[in-house]
């Protein structure tokens, strides 16, 4: 099973880019769960047609009962991708990384990997914290290796910088290690030279590169993925052939 924590600094695209790449992988056959660990909960929303799955914490406040099968807080979106939101606190009231950590709790009681039997499970964790529960992804198995997403922009490559660091504090307790960086272009001067730069610093790979693309904003104003909406484009193809370099890595 391939486990993929995604980070990066807030706004840079991860929803984007994990959804994608879950879009990617079902393309290629494999049963796939995608994860949002945010409060605004619409990780998942352009892979299931522009609707928003009803997150955990909002199921766990809003019911009398508590769930006994995963079904009831999750849904299928494009190609059969189990689609999970884990929401967060009442607004201004709690702390959203308890809410990662309760779901997590919640979906191991369910035995969700047991019963789904995922081939690849892919987390969409908040900005670029990685402390107490917005770590739980890279903690205890839940993935194993974390994908960095950056462009050329100083705060994003400073935001990748702390991750990195963040990350690597843990590679003696056995936790996740980063598998390298995404570069996903703004269209920034020099771009390409800069985040080349930063990987070669910090010994890390570039494992994909994705271009500005007009057509990934025109399908998710549909409520897709690029994939879904026309996966012969070339920004298509680029994440489908991303998606089988990283299940290479499996392992």
């Amino acid at each position: 099973m391939l486990k993929l924590a995604i980070y990066g600094k807030g706004g840079i695209g991860k929803s984007t880019m994990t959804a994608n790449l879950s879009a990617a992988f079902a393309t290629l056959g494999k049963r796939v769960i995608q994860i949002g660990c945010d409060p605004k909960a619409d990780s998942t929303i352009n892979l299931l047609g522009g609707k928003a799955v009803e997150p955990v914490m909002d199921y766990l406040r809003d019911q009398d009962d508590y769930p006994d099968d995963y079904r009831q807080i999750s849904a299928e979106g494009f190609r059969g991708v189990l689609c999970i939101e884990t929401g967060g606190p009442t607004p201004g009231l709690g702390c959203a990384g308890r809410g990662i950590i309760a779901t997590f709790q919640l979906l191991e009681e369910l035995k969700l990997f047991e019963h789904w039997k995922p081939d690849v499970v892919l987390y969409d964790v908040l900005g670029d914290v990685v402390c107490g529960g917005f770590a739980a992804p890279i903690r205890e198995g839940y993935a194993q290796k974390v994908l960095i997403v950056t462009s050329g922009e100083k705060m994003a490559l400073y935001a990748a910088n702390n991750i990195n660091r963040a990350v690597k504090n843990f590679e003696d307790r056995s936790y996740a290690r980063v598998l390298g960086l995404i570069l996903n272009h703004r269209n920034v001067e020099n771009e390409t030279g800069k985040v080349r730069a930063f990987a070669q610093e910090h010994g890390l790979e570039i494992v994909g590169e994705i271009p500005r693309s007009d057509d990934i904003i025109r399908f998710e104003e549909e409520g897709k993925t690029v994939i879904e909406g026309d996966p012969s484009l070339e920004v298509s193809r680029i994440f489908l052939d991303l998606a089988q370099r990283l299940l290479e890595t499996e392992g």
